[in-house]
């Protein structure tokens, strides 16, 4: 997928750690907090007021990254090629998973959970369409580690005029192997996990979550669909059933492998939005939580993972093992 190779060193976690602990303090969160701009009704730091929404709620993000109406324009000094620059348009907004201030997607109903993937494919439809959108990113930070500012269960939308860094990766060796190959990676990639089931985490009629073979997080989860699709929007009634069902697994029983609300960045990967077909993408999820080997400890990418190579502590087939019987416990 990257193209990279990681160093897997599981003896590592003999080691003794004298170094920086997470507090694990979690404070009882109320169902409606009248100091969160997220919850309905009340104001948000720019002064807009937020509605008296009952399921879920998407807005412009009032401090947005990128604006949509920023004029264009171009830097090379002394058209050498070194210090280049260029205006990025795109649009933020922020999609607030549902009304209720103590909740979360470990937490949530499926039903609940449901609206919020229909929420995502729509805004996906919506603003991948534009001309001036080349990509959507859907994403969420889950948790203070991560640095989600706010404990509202809440989600990310930014669409940019350009296709990202990382997707731009992703579309390269997608688009190399399917070249190569005359089928997706992803969907190859996954037919073999389902042979090995060496590190399959979940799985029901119509998604699969995994710790990836090349997994640089601890607990790193990919989430793909068993039917290859290149767009959320194009997700089928049952696929979507199925996303709410695995997210809501997943999610949760990350929060028993420590007994605690885990931490993460999760993000959805669709194909560019170019009006191109993309046979060879595969709708995908990342979940690249920190934690390492308790709730105290998490994994810092430091020193020779930022000056060489990712490294782990943990093998991915470990950490697949451990997140199937935190998954297992669940009780439904």
């Amino acid at each position: 997928m990257r193209g990279e190779w990681v160093i897997v060193s599981p003896h590592r976690t003999q080691r003794p750690w004298q170094g920086q602990t997470e507090d694990t303090t979690v404070p009882t969160a109320p169902q409606y907090d009248p100091k969160c701009y997220l919850c309905p009704g009340n104001e948000r730091a720019g002064g807009a007021i937020t509605p008296q929404y009952t399921e879920t709620y998407v807005f412009e993000n009032d401090y947005a990254a990128l604006k949509s109406d920023v004029p264009h324009a171009e830097f090379d000094m002394n058209n050498a090629g070194l210090l280049r620059a260029t205006t990025e348009r795109g649009i933020c907004r922020v999609l607030c998973f549902d009304p209720r201030h103590d909740l979360t997607l470990a937490t949530m109903p499926v039903a609940s959970i449901r609206n919020v993937v229909d929420v995502w494919a729509a805004q996906e439809a919506e603003l991948g369409a534009r001309e001036d959108v080349s990509y959507v990113q859907i994403f969420e930070n889950r948790g203070a580690m991560m640095g989600a500012s706010n404990p509202h269960p809440h989600g990310q939308i930014w669409a940019t005029e350009h296709v990202p860094n990382e997707a731009t990766v992703e579309l390269a060796a997608q688009q190399k192997f399917f070249a190569e190959n005359g089928k997706p990676l992803l969907a190859e990639y996954l037919r073999l996990e389902l042979a090995q089931n060496e590190r399959i985490v979940a799985s029901n009629d119509t998604w699969v979550a995994l710790v990836p073979f090349w997994a640089v997080w601890p607990f790193e989860v990919l989430l793909l669909p068993r039917e290859a699709v290149a767009h959320m929007h194009s997700l089928s009634a049952p696929q979507r059933d199925g996303l709410a069902d695995i997210l809501k697994a997943v999610t949760a029983g990350y929060n028993r492998v420590f007994d605690t609300p885990f931490p993460y960045s999760m993000g959805f990967h669709p194909a560019p939005a170019d009006g191109e077909a993309h046979e060879e993408w595969v709708l995908h999820a990342h979940f690249y939580p920190p934690l390492l080997r308790s709730a105290t400890v998490r994994k810092f990418m430091v020193g020779f993972e930022l000056l060489g190579s990712p490294q782990r502590d943990i093998t991915p087939e470990s950490a697949a093992a451990t997140l199937r019987t935190a998954i297992g416990k669940e009780t439904r």
